[in-house]
Formats: C-alpha cells, sequence, structure tokens
C-alpha cells in the first residue's frame, strides 16, 4: 500500500495535481440552531482545510463537506459527540478522480483515432476553443464567435452567437463554468451549442425564436480557473487573481457582482471559496460580463448554468424578498422543471436563491434582474450529491438533454412575452 501511495505522488507531482486520497465527502444534518453554529464554527477552523460543497446556512438543509484526511477523526468526533447525524457520501475522492482522468485519456485516444469530439466528455479549454472553430465553420450562417475580452490570465473568453442576422436583436444569454470545478455544467453548455446549431431549419419551435431572436453562449465564464482544475486543483472553485493583502489566490466570481455585493452568503477572508472580492466587478471576468450586457441593452433573459443540487432558482439571493416578478417567474420556473423532468423524471426544486437554498449575495441573477433583464434565472445540474461536483462523464448526455428542455420552455415564454 505504502509503494502504491509513493507512485501516485509521483505521478501526481509529474503533472502538478493536487491528490485528494483518503478525502472523504459527509453529508451532515443540520437539524437545529445549535447544530448550524457548530458547523458554522468548523466552516472558521481554516486549519481543518474543510471544503464545503453545501455551506452550513440554515437549519433543515444538509451540509456537504469534503474533508481531507488528516481532519477526519476530529469532525466524525465532534460531530458524534454533538449528537450530529452524518453519513458519507463519497469513501475516497481520488478514486473517483482517478476514474474520471482515465476516461479522459480515453476519450482523447478515441477522438483521435476517429477525428471526432465527443459530447459526452470532458474536455480542456483549448480542445473546447477548438471545437468552437468546428462549430463556427460547420454553420457560418448561424454561429459566430466574439471574443468579449480576456481572463486575469490572459485567455479569451468567447461568446458563441446564434443568429440569422439582423443588428441589435432581442438576445437570449446563457452561461456556464462560472465556478471553475463544475464541469458538468461546462460539458452541458457544449452539448446545447451543438443542439441549437443542428436543430436550427429542423426544429419549428427553435427556428422561428432564431428568426427573431439571438442566442448568446459563453461556455467558459471562468476561464483561468477551469484550466487550473485540469491542470493542478481539480476542487479549484475561484478566479485566479492575486489578492494584495493576502497569499490566497482568488475570488468567487459569483459573489463578485454589485448586487447586494459583500452582505450576506459572501465571505471577506480572501482563503474563502466564496471571497467576494475587493470590490464589486474587480474580477476582469465579470467585468467583461457586465460590459458586454450593458452595451448589448437588449437581452431578455439571462440564464447560468451551475452544479450540483437539481435547482431551478430565480432572484433574489442577497435579500429574502420577493420580486416583483416572483409569480411569473416561478410558474416560468415550474413549467421548465416540469418540461425536463419528462424525460427521464429527474426533480428539480424550484424557487428563489434565499429561500431554496440560502442567502448569497453578490450573484450574477440578482444583478441581472435588478438591471431590467426579468427573466433571469439559474440551473443547479445533477445530482442531489451522491457525486457532487464529480459527476461522471456518463451522466453528461443525459443531464444535458433534459437541460435542453427546461431551456426551451424558459426561451419560449420569453419568445412569446416580449416585455
Amino acid at each position: 500500500m505504502k509503494g502504491l501511495f509513493a507512485f501516485a505522488v509521483i505521478i501526481a507531482a509529474i503533472h502538478c495535481q493536487k491528490l485528494f486520497l483518503g478525502n472523504q465527502v459527509l453529508r451532515i444534518k443540520v437539524n437545529d440552531d445549535e447544530h448550524l453554529n457548530i458547523l458554522k464554527s468548523l466552516e472558521n477552523q481554516q486549519h481543518l482545510e474543510l471544503d464545503f460543497w453545501i455551506p452550513p446556512s440554515k437549519t433543515g438543509l444538509s451540509v456537504d463537506v469534503r474533508v481531507p484526511p488528516a481532519s477526519l477523526q476530529v469532525i466524525k468526533d465532534t460531530l458524534e459527540s454533538n449528537n450530529i447525524q452524518y453519513s458519507v457520501m463519497i469513501e475516497d475522492v481520488q478514486a473517483i478522480l482517478d476514474e474520471e482522468q482515465e476516461q479522459m485519456k480515453e476519450n482523447r485516444r478515441l477522438e483521435r483515432s476517429a477525428k471526432s469530439f465527443n459530447l459526452g466528455a470532458y474536455h480542456t479549454l483549448d480542445t473546447i476553443y477548438n471545437w468552437m472553430d468546428t462549430l463556427k465553420a460547420q454553420y457560418p450562417n448561424l454561429v459566430s464567435k466574439i471574443q468579449i475580452g480576456w481572463s486575469y490570465e490572459h485567455r479569451e473568453m468567447y461568446v458563441l452567437k446564434f443568429s440569422t442576422g439582423g443588428l441589435n436583436r432581442p438576445a437570449i444569454w446563457i452561461d456556464s463554468g462560472i465556478h471553475a470545478r463544475e464541469w458538468v455544467s461546462t460539458a452541458t453548455a457544449i452539448w446545447t451549442a451543438n443542439k441549437i446549431a443542428t436543430l436550427y431549419g429542423n426544429d419549428a419551435s427553435l427556428t422561428t425564436l432564431l428568426n427573431r431572436m439571438d442566442i448568446l453562449l459563453l461556455i467558459t465564464a471562468n476561464p483561468d480557473g477551469y484550466v487550473f482544475t485540469h491542470t493542478s486543483n481539480r476542487m479549484w472553485r475561484k478566479t485566479r487573481s492575486r489578492n494584495s493583502a493576502s497569499s490566497c489566490i482568488g475570488v468567487d466570481p459569483n459573489r463578485n457582482w454589485d448586487a447586494g455585493f459583500a452582505g450576506p452568503g459572501a465571505s471577506t477572508n480572501p482563503c474563502s471559496d466564496s471571497y467576494h472580492g475587493p470590490y464589486a466587478h474587480s474580477e476582469v471576468e465579470v467585468k467583461n460580463i457586465v460590459d458586454f450586457v450593458k452595451s448589448h441593452g437588449n437581452i431578455k433573459s439571462f440564464i447560468s448554468i451551475h452544479s450540483y443540487s437539481q435547482l431551478l432558482l430565480y432572484p433574489y439571493g442577497y435579500k429574502c424578498t420577493n420580486t416583483n416578478d416572483y409569480k411569473e417567474l416561478d410558474s416560468i420556473g415550474k413549467s421548465a422543471a416540469s418540461a425536463l423532468q419528462s424525460l427521464y423524471g429527474t426533480k428539480y426544486q424550484v424557487g428563489s436563491i434565499c429561500a431554496a437554498i440560502y442567502q448569497a449575495s453578490g450573484g450574477s441573477i440578482d444583478w441581472t434582474y435588478d438591471n431590467g433583464i426579468k427573466y433571469s434565472f439559474a440551473f443547479e445540474l445533477r445530482d442531489t450529491g451522491r457525486y457532487g461536483f464529480l459527476l461522471p462523464a456518463n451522466q453528461i448526455i443525459p443531464t444535458a438533454e433534459e437541460t435542453w428542455l427546461g431551456l426551451k420552455s424558459i426561451m419560449e415564454y420569453v419568445y412569446d412575452h416580449p416585455y
């Protein structure tokens, strides 16, 4: 066993990949305020190196946390001594990562031999960008590629524009991958781009929509973070910007928007995964999207794709009051969730961010709603915790297929209600 461990360390060092040997993901029940306070105190103990996949926020909402082996006994003892129930959701994170890497290697081999792109696999950023060029070349009258800026580490940020012509037409925005480790969101966006391109002219509803509206799709909203998950740390969430007051890297780009900025649900600690940044729109990736949305001026719906938890969310997150349009947004969301469920039976909870999960300030769809884009939604894709952020590649296509039905339901509504 020691030899295997040493070999794994050598392999990881060659690829500069952080290892997660013996890391477990625990699901913890939060039955009362005492439990909640204990978990929040653990969250603040940085030496434990806990990675909260679902953070402690309110009673009745379970907490998912990745625990390194050095802290496992302390955490389990703390939970048991306080009568806090928990279960082991993932026994060994590294085992799942090893399998994921093997699948990616095999996919690359098959793609090289077949000279094709597998929509049911996870891909590196370079491969995704090359595929965008291929899609554009295949559908030159429908697909164009717009660079909306550069990332902190000077990577291009590209929006795929699906348009049948015309200037400044009303548009629907879709983005994914704002949190780097949420690979299935990026893979779903790739599948969706291909679906839009191939369905135009073959699907009456989509064809009608694209004859009057554009669809704008940002597949990688956090390219630096996404590259880092492939090269160094699969569990990375944030951007890769440097913080002047700390040696800790990055900002949570979905706590960085000017919507209740620096309020509840965002951290002041630069080492936290939910660090809001030094000021609103400090992250160039966020500013690029903000500037594009503002300059476009005619975006009617803004949809952000995340994972995981199977939720369809609408504003607000930074405050726990209803928007003026919450009844309409709730109805649209429930129709979309019903359409999504019709394919494989996957159930989604629908609600405002604050009501469905927790208060979270500085989020993108709160900003877009407050800036006039009424139909602002966020999807949290599969699953509900068995794999969390490490959804196996064999679930990419089923996830994308069902998500498409939800997206299409929203887009059709927006088309019919050009407010």
